[in-house]
């Protein structure tokens, strides 16, 4: 990942509840939005990419019932991923 990458990157809003930190990412390249789950007791993490027609917030607020409802898995063990898309 070059700097280029990283600095096209914003974080819009970040909270952490009971060791689960959820972000609200913007690409400033393409204007796509994405939330990002990393469970820092267990290091599992996913991340999906907010949909045509789905309320930034709500995603960002109910991250886990927006993976369950586009089948992303969410028990990826390991570095955070840059991004899973949706379908």
């Amino acid at each position: 990942m070059t700097a280029e990458t990283l600095t096209s990157v914003r974080e819009l809003d970040t909270r952490v509840t009971d060791g689960i930190q959820v972000r609200l990412l913007w690409s400033q390249d393409d204007g796509r939005l994405w939330v990002s789950v990393m469970d820092t007791r267990s290091a599992q993490s996913f991340c999906l990419e907010v949909g045509d027609g789905e309320s930034p917030v709500d995603v960002f607020h109910h991250p886990f019932a927006y993976a369950a409802h586009h089948g992303v898995p969410t028990d990826t063990v390991g570095s955070e991923p840059l991004m899973a898309h949706a379908v």
